[in-house]
C-alpha cells in the first residue's frame, strides 16, 4: 500500500498547487505523510457528513474540491464546525487534501468533467492558460453540440444529466433560440461574461449567476444563460478525478479503493415557486 506522501505527490502532479490562484488554499490540510492509504474518498465539500462517510467506508484520505479554510484561521477549536472537522479527521487518521482552482484549469479539469456529463465536445479552454503551449489548460471550456437544439432543450439536458438539487436549472434568454456552441464553467462563472461574449457561443452554462451580471448579459446580446447549482456543476469532477487516481493506482500496483461521495452537500434543501414559469 502507498504512503500518503506518495499519493499526494501524484495528486500534485495532476493538479500542481503552483497553478492555483494566489487567493486560494490548496494542498494537504492534515495527514501523516508516512501513513498507509488503502481507501480514498472524493467529494466537493469538506464538511462533517463527508468525514462521517469516510469513516464508515474506512477511508484514509479525503480529496475535496473546496478548501476547508479558504481565508485562514486562528483556531481549530472543536466548538467550531470546521474545527470539529479537523478534530474528527485527526482522531480517525483521515487525511484531507484539496484541489481547487488548480483543478479548475487542469487538463482535464473541472469544466471538462462538466462538459462530459452533458455529452458536449470540448474544442478548447474559454480563458486559456498562457503558460500552456498546447492550449488545453485554462478556465472554462468552449464546446459544441453534436446536433443543434433549442435553449429550452439544452437546459433540460443539464437538468437530466447533472445531479438533482433544490435549485434545479434556471434559464435566461429565448427558450426557442437555437444552440450549437456553448461555454461551460464549473462553479461561479459570472466573472467570465466578457470571455463568453468574445467566444461567440450561443449559451453559457455555469453556476451562481447574480441578478445584475445576468441581466446585463442578456440585454447585451442574445446569449442564453443556463444556471445550475454550484455543487452540481463541480460534482462531475469527483468522478473524473477518481478515474484518474484509479489509473495511477493500477500503474503503480497500489490496489487503492477509490470512492466518490454521492452525498448532496449543496447548502439549499428546498425550492418553492409562487407560480413563476418553470
Amino acid at each position: 500500500m502507498p504512503r500518503l506522501s506518495e499519493v499526494i505527490a501524484e495528486l500534485d502532479a495532476l493538479w500542481p498547487p503552483e497553478r492555483a490562484e494566489g487567493w486560494d488554499a490548496v494542498g494537504t490540510v492534515c495527514g501523516d505523510p508516512g501513513a498507509e492509504i488503502h481507501r480514498v474518498l472524493f467529494a466537493v465539500d469538506p464538511v462533517g457528513p463527508v468525514v462521517d462517510e469516510a469513516r464508515a467506508l474506512g477511508a484514509h484520505l479525503i480529496v475535496t474540491h473546496h478548501p476547508l479554510y479558504l481565508r485562514g484561521t486562528t483556531t481549530v477549536a472543536a466548538s467550531t464546525f470546521k474545527g470539529r472537522v479537523v478534530h474528527d479527521l485527526i482522531k480517525h487518521d483521515i487525511a484531507l487534501h484539496v484541489a481547487h482552482t488548480n483543478a479548475d484549469t487542469a487538463d482535464p479539469g473541472v469544466s471538462d468533467a462538466l462538459a462530459a456529463a452533458l455529452d458536449l465536445r470540448v474544442t478548447g479552454p474559454l480563458v486559456p492558460d498562457p503558460t500552456d503551449g498546447a492550449g488545453r489548460r485554462g478556465l472554462g471550456r468552449i464546446c459544441e453540440l453534436d446536433h443543434p437544439e433549442s435553449l429550452r432543450d439544452f437546459a433540460a439536458r443539464a437538468a437530466a444529466r447533472l445531479p438533482a438539487t433544490a435549485q434545479g436549472i434556471r434559464l435566461a434568454g429565448d427558450p426557442d433560440a437555437v444552440v450549437r456552441r456553448v461555454a461551460v464553467s464549473g462553479g461561479s462563472g459570472d466573472s467570465l461574461f466578457d470571455a463568453v461574449r468574445a467566444a461567440g457561443v450561443d449559451a453559457f452554462l455555469t453556476a451562481d449567476l447574480r441578478h445584475h451580471p445576468a441581466s446585463e448579459a442578456v440585454q447585451h446580446s442574445p446569449l442564453g444563460l443556463v444556471d445550475a447549482a454550484h455543487w452540481a456543476t463541480e460534482w462531475p469532477w469527483c468522478e473524473q478525478a477518481a478515474v484518474q487516481l484509479d489509473a495511477l493506482s493500477d500503474r503503480h500496483g497500489w490496489d487503492l479503493r477509490v470512492h466518490v461521495s454521492k452525498r448532496i452537500t449543496d447548502p439549499w434543501t428546498a425550492h418553492h415557486s409562487s407560480g413563476a414559469p418553470n
